[in-house]
Protein backbone atom coordinates (compact mmCIF):
# COMPACT_ATOMS: atom_id res chain seq x y z
CA UNK A 1 0.00 0.00 0.00
CA UNK A 2 1.55 3.95 -1.00
CA UNK A 3 1.94 5.74 1.80
CA UNK A 4 1.23 9.44 0.77
CA UNK A 5 3.24 11.66 -0.43
CA UNK A 6 1.06 15.09 0.92
CA UNK A 7 3.78 17.23 2.54
CA UNK A 8 3.12 18.39 6.19
CA UNK A 9 6.52 19.61 7.79
CA UNK A 10 5.10 19.74 10.68
CA UNK A 11 4.00 16.09 10.83
CA UNK A 12 7.74 14.73 9.86
CA UNK A 13 9.82 13.37 12.64
CA UNK A 14 12.90 11.96 10.21
CA UNK A 15 14.71 13.40 7.30
CA UNK A 16 16.66 11.27 4.60
CA UNK A 17 19.10 13.81 2.84
CA UNK A 18 20.68 13.57 -0.92
CA UNK A 19 20.03 14.13 -4.18
CA UNK A 20 18.44 10.59 -4.75
CA UNK A 21 18.49 10.58 -8.90
CA UNK A 22 18.22 6.95 -9.60
CA UNK A 23 16.29 5.83 -6.20
CA UNK A 24 19.12 3.14 -6.40
CA UNK A 25 19.98 0.62 -4.01
CA UNK A 26 21.84 2.57 -2.14
CA UNK A 27 19.27 5.15 -1.67
CA UNK A 28 16.82 2.80 -0.84
CA UNK A 29 18.82 1.95 2.35
CA UNK A 30 18.34 5.00 3.13
CA UNK A 31 14.38 5.30 2.42
CA UNK A 32 14.16 2.20 4.42
CA UNK A 33 14.83 3.77 7.62
CA UNK A 34 12.37 6.97 7.15
CA UNK A 35 9.56 5.36 9.08
CA UNK A 36 6.05 6.66 9.00
CA UNK A 37 6.65 10.03 9.23
CA UNK A 38 9.70 10.98 7.06
CA UNK A 39 10.50 12.59 4.18
CA UNK A 40 13.19 13.03 1.39
CA UNK A 41 14.93 16.13 2.15
CA UNK A 42 16.46 16.53 -2.08
CA UNK A 43 19.48 18.44 -2.81
CA UNK A 44 18.72 19.62 -6.53
CA UNK A 45 21.40 20.51 -9.04
CA UNK A 46 19.51 19.83 -12.19
CA UNK A 47 21.17 17.02 -12.86
CA UNK A 48 18.67 14.50 -12.08
CA UNK A 49 17.66 12.17 -15.36
CA UNK A 50 17.66 9.02 -14.06
CA UNK A 51 14.31 10.02 -11.69
CA UNK A 52 13.58 13.58 -12.42
CA UNK A 53 11.51 15.68 -10.53
CA UNK A 54 8.51 14.26 -8.88
CA UNK A 55 8.82 11.06 -10.13
CA UNK A 56 11.29 10.47 -6.64
CA UNK A 57 8.07 11.03 -4.59
CA UNK A 58 6.30 8.86 -6.75
CA UNK A 59 8.88 5.78 -7.01
CA UNK A 60 9.30 5.62 -3.27
CA UNK A 61 5.47 6.82 -1.71
CA UNK A 62 7.21 9.70 0.37
CA UNK A 63 7.39 13.41 0.39
CA UNK A 64 10.32 15.01 -1.30
CA UNK A 65 11.37 18.49 -0.49
CA UNK A 66 13.04 20.19 -3.10
CA UNK A 67 16.22 22.76 -2.14
CA UNK A 68 18.28 24.26 -5.13
CA UNK A 69 21.72 23.35 -4.74
CA UNK A 70 22.76 27.12 -5.30
CA UNK A 71 20.37 27.85 -1.98
CA UNK A 72 22.48 25.51 0.11
CA UNK A 73 26.05 25.71 -1.31
CA UNK A 74 27.30 29.17 0.55
CA UNK A 75 26.02 28.16 4.46
CA UNK A 76 28.24 27.08 6.84
CA UNK A 77 27.89 23.25 8.19
CA UNK A 78 25.76 24.95 11.20
CA UNK A 79 23.66 27.20 8.77
CA UNK A 80 22.71 24.25 7.31
CA UNK A 81 21.76 22.34 10.56
CA UNK A 82 19.93 25.08 11.63
CA UNK A 83 17.87 25.51 8.39
CA UNK A 84 16.35 21.47 8.77
CA UNK A 85 16.06 22.60 11.97
CA UNK A 86 13.94 24.97 11.33
CA UNK A 87 11.87 24.62 8.31
CA UNK A 88 11.02 20.57 10.62
CA UNK A 89 10.24 22.14 13.94
CA UNK A 90 9.70 18.30 14.92
CA UNK A 91 12.71 17.08 13.13
CA UNK A 92 14.28 13.96 15.42
CA UNK A 93 16.45 12.10 13.06
CA UNK A 94 18.35 12.19 10.39
CA UNK A 95 19.96 10.03 7.96
CA UNK A 96 22.82 10.46 5.37
CA UNK A 97 25.00 8.18 3.45
CA UNK A 98 28.12 7.41 4.24
CA UNK A 99 29.94 10.28 1.61
CA UNK A 100 27.50 12.87 2.60
CA UNK A 101 29.16 16.37 2.57
CA UNK A 102 27.52 19.68 3.64
CA UNK A 103 28.91 23.20 4.30
CA UNK A 104 30.29 25.62 2.15
CA UNK A 105 33.37 23.67 -0.34
CA UNK A 106 31.76 20.39 1.24
CA UNK A 107 33.61 21.43 3.96
CA UNK A 108 31.49 18.84 6.41
CA UNK A 109 30.91 15.71 6.44
CA UNK A 110 28.32 13.05 8.08
CA UNK A 111 29.84 13.10 10.83
CA UNK A 112 29.85 16.32 11.75
CA UNK A 113 26.17 16.61 12.08
CA UNK A 114 25.74 15.77 15.26
CA UNK A 115 27.77 18.69 16.22
CA UNK A 116 24.73 21.01 15.65
CA UNK A 117 21.83 18.53 15.97
CA UNK A 118 20.57 17.39 19.38
CA UNK A 119 19.06 14.14 17.54
CA UNK A 120 19.76 11.23 16.10
CA UNK A 121 21.98 10.57 13.15
CA UNK A 122 22.14 7.55 10.94
CA UNK A 123 25.18 7.15 9.02
CA UNK A 124 24.35 4.64 6.60
CA UNK A 125 27.30 2.47 4.84
CA UNK A 126 28.42 2.08 1.27
CA UNK A 127 25.77 -0.54 -0.37
CA UNK A 128 28.40 -2.53 -3.24
CA UNK A 129 27.64 -4.46 -6.16
CA UNK A 130 31.02 -6.56 -6.73
CA UNK A 131 32.94 -4.60 -4.92
CA UNK A 132 31.90 -1.54 -6.28
CA UNK A 133 30.06 1.36 -3.81
CA UNK A 134 26.49 2.01 -5.79
CA UNK A 135 26.12 5.51 -7.16
CA UNK A 136 24.01 7.28 -9.70
CA UNK A 137 27.26 8.63 -11.78
CA UNK A 138 28.13 5.20 -12.50
CA UNK A 139 24.47 4.34 -13.49
CA UNK A 140 24.60 7.13 -15.67
CA UNK A 141 27.68 5.68 -17.46
CA UNK A 142 26.88 2.17 -17.69
CA UNK A 143 23.56 3.28 -19.54
CA UNK A 144 25.07 5.42 -21.75
CA UNK A 145 27.77 2.38 -22.55
CA UNK A 146 25.30 0.01 -23.10
CA UNK A 147 25.30 -1.94 -19.88
CA UNK A 148 22.31 -1.84 -19.04
CA UNK A 149 22.89 -5.58 -17.49
CA UNK A 150 25.14 -3.68 -14.57
CA UNK A 151 22.97 -0.86 -14.49
CA UNK A 152 20.29 -2.37 -13.86
CA UNK A 153 21.87 -4.13 -10.57
CA UNK A 154 23.10 -1.15 -9.51
CA UNK A 155 19.30 0.33 -9.88
CA UNK A 156 17.70 -2.92 -8.01
CA UNK A 157 14.90 -2.76 -10.93
CA UNK A 158 15.01 -2.21 -14.92
CA UNK A 159 15.52 0.96 -16.20
CA UNK A 160 12.76 3.33 -17.33
CA UNK A 161 12.00 6.21 -19.24
CA UNK A 162 8.36 7.97 -19.64
CA UNK A 163 6.82 9.83 -22.74
CA UNK A 164 3.88 11.25 -24.91
CA UNK A 165 3.49 9.26 -28.42
CA UNK A 166 4.02 11.27 -31.34
CA UNK A 167 3.29 11.30 -34.58
CA UNK A 168 6.22 9.17 -36.69
CA UNK A 169 7.59 8.77 -39.96
CA UNK A 170 3.76 6.19 -40.80
CA UNK A 171 6.66 4.06 -42.32
CA UNK A 172 6.20 1.44 -39.56
CA UNK A 173 3.13 0.16 -39.77
CA UNK A 174 2.70 0.16 -43.51
CA UNK A 175 6.17 -1.54 -44.33
CA UNK A 176 7.88 -2.87 -40.72
CA UNK A 177 6.00 -3.43 -37.54
CA UNK A 178 3.54 -0.75 -36.13
CA UNK A 179 5.02 1.37 -33.44
CA UNK A 180 4.61 3.93 -31.18
CA UNK A 181 7.22 6.83 -31.04
CA UNK A 182 7.92 8.68 -27.69
CA UNK A 183 8.90 12.58 -27.13
CA UNK A 184 10.77 12.11 -23.70
CA UNK A 185 11.59 14.83 -21.70
CA UNK A 186 14.43 15.24 -19.03
CA UNK A 187 15.32 11.47 -18.82
CA UNK A 188 18.65 10.12 -19.52
CA UNK A 189 18.43 8.17 -23.20
CA UNK A 190 20.46 5.38 -22.96
CA UNK A 191 22.68 3.90 -25.69
CA UNK A 192 21.73 3.63 -28.76
CA UNK A 193 20.35 0.62 -30.37
CA UNK A 194 17.46 -2.10 -29.71
CA UNK A 195 16.48 -3.34 -26.84
CA UNK A 196 14.09 -6.27 -24.98
CA UNK A 197 11.60 -4.47 -23.07
CA UNK A 198 8.24 -3.53 -21.03
CA UNK A 199 6.12 -1.09 -21.88
CA UNK A 200 3.60 0.41 -19.99
CA UNK A 201 0.39 2.02 -21.09
CA UNK A 202 -2.08 3.09 -18.17
CA UNK A 203 -1.95 0.24 -15.74
CA UNK A 204 -1.61 -2.40 -18.89
CA UNK A 205 1.98 -3.78 -19.31
CA UNK A 206 2.77 -5.18 -22.39
CA UNK A 207 6.02 -7.19 -23.47
CA UNK A 208 7.72 -5.11 -26.68
CA UNK A 209 11.11 -4.43 -28.48
CA UNK A 210 11.91 -0.79 -28.36
CA UNK A 211 14.32 1.41 -30.04
CA UNK A 212 16.71 4.44 -29.18
CA UNK A 213 18.90 6.13 -31.68
CA UNK A 214 19.16 7.76 -35.44
CA UNK A 215 16.83 6.04 -37.79
CA UNK A 216 19.56 5.04 -39.80
CA UNK A 217 18.02 2.97 -42.78
CA UNK A 218 15.07 5.70 -43.25
CA UNK A 219 15.18 9.39 -42.72
CA UNK A 220 18.66 9.55 -40.08
CA UNK A 221 15.93 11.69 -37.42
CA UNK A 222 16.61 10.63 -33.65
CA UNK A 223 13.60 8.50 -32.58
CA UNK A 224 12.56 6.44 -29.38
CA UNK A 225 10.20 3.91 -30.47
CA UNK A 226 8.73 0.69 -28.46
CA UNK A 227 6.52 -2.08 -30.76
CA UNK A 228 4.42 -3.34 -28.53
CA UNK A 229 4.50 -7.44 -29.25
CA UNK A 230 0.78 -8.86 -29.78
CA UNK A 231 -1.23 -6.08 -28.82
CA UNK A 232 -2.84 -3.53 -31.59
CA UNK A 233 -2.62 0.31 -29.97
CA UNK A 234 -4.44 2.88 -31.27
CA UNK A 235 -4.06 6.65 -30.95
CA UNK A 236 -1.28 8.37 -29.10
CA UNK A 237 -1.10 7.32 -25.85
CA UNK A 238 0.38 9.65 -22.95
CA UNK A 239 2.58 8.90 -20.26
CA UNK A 240 3.88 5.88 -21.72
CA UNK A 241 7.13 3.94 -19.86
CA UNK A 242 9.13 1.87 -21.76
CA UNK A 243 10.80 -0.64 -19.02
CA UNK A 244 14.56 -1.69 -20.62
CA UNK A 245 15.05 -5.36 -19.56
CA UNK A 246 18.25 -6.11 -21.63
CA UNK A 247 20.32 -4.69 -24.91
CA UNK A 248 19.74 -6.65 -28.12
CA UNK A 249 22.28 -5.20 -30.22
CA UNK A 250 23.63 -1.44 -32.40
CA UNK A 251 21.87 0.17 -34.49
CA UNK A 252 22.47 -0.71 -38.18
CA UNK A 253 21.79 0.60 -41.18
CA UNK A 254 19.79 -1.72 -43.47
CA UNK A 255 19.31 -0.50 -47.48
CA UNK A 256 16.36 -2.55 -47.97
CA UNK A 257 13.25 -2.32 -45.71
CA UNK A 258 12.42 -6.09 -46.17
CA UNK A 259 16.19 -7.00 -44.55
CA UNK A 260 15.09 -4.54 -41.63
CA UNK A 261 11.54 -6.17 -41.15
CA UNK A 262 13.63 -9.55 -41.01
CA UNK A 263 16.01 -8.29 -38.55
CA UNK A 264 13.32 -6.76 -36.40
CA UNK A 265 11.39 -10.48 -36.42
CA UNK A 266 14.55 -11.75 -35.12
CA UNK A 267 14.56 -9.08 -32.61
CA UNK A 268 11.41 -10.17 -31.67
CA UNK A 269 11.74 -13.29 -31.15
CA UNK A 270 14.90 -13.51 -28.87
CA UNK A 271 12.49 -10.17 -26.86
CA UNK A 272 9.92 -12.84 -25.87
CA UNK A 273 12.34 -15.51 -24.77
CA UNK A 274 13.94 -13.12 -22.51
CA UNK A 275 10.94 -11.27 -21.65
CA UNK A 276 8.95 -14.61 -20.76
CA UNK A 277 12.21 -15.82 -18.30
CA UNK A 278 12.16 -12.76 -16.79
CA UNK A 279 10.49 -11.06 -13.66
CA UNK A 280 8.73 -7.41 -14.06
CA UNK A 281 10.08 -5.41 -11.24
CA UNK A 282 8.34 -2.24 -12.24
CA UNK A 283 8.47 0.79 -10.25
CA UNK A 284 7.16 -0.66 -6.59
CA UNK A 285 10.72 -2.07 -5.54
CA UNK A 286 10.56 -0.98 -1.98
Amino acid sequence: MKRSIILNKESVDTLAIGSFDGIHRGHRQLIRRLGTHGALFVIDKDQANLTPGIKRSEYTGYPCMFYHFLKLKDLSGEEFITLLKKEFENLKKIIVGYDFCFGQKRSCCASDIQQWFDGEVEIVSAVTYKGTAIHSSTIRAFLKEGKLSDANRFLGREYAIVGDAISGQGLGKEKLVPTLNLKVMDYLIPKEGVYATRTRIGTQVYDSVSFVGKRLSTDGAFSIETHVMGEEIEGKPQNVGIIFVEYLRENQTFNDLALLKQQIQKDMTRAKSILGSCQLYLMDFL
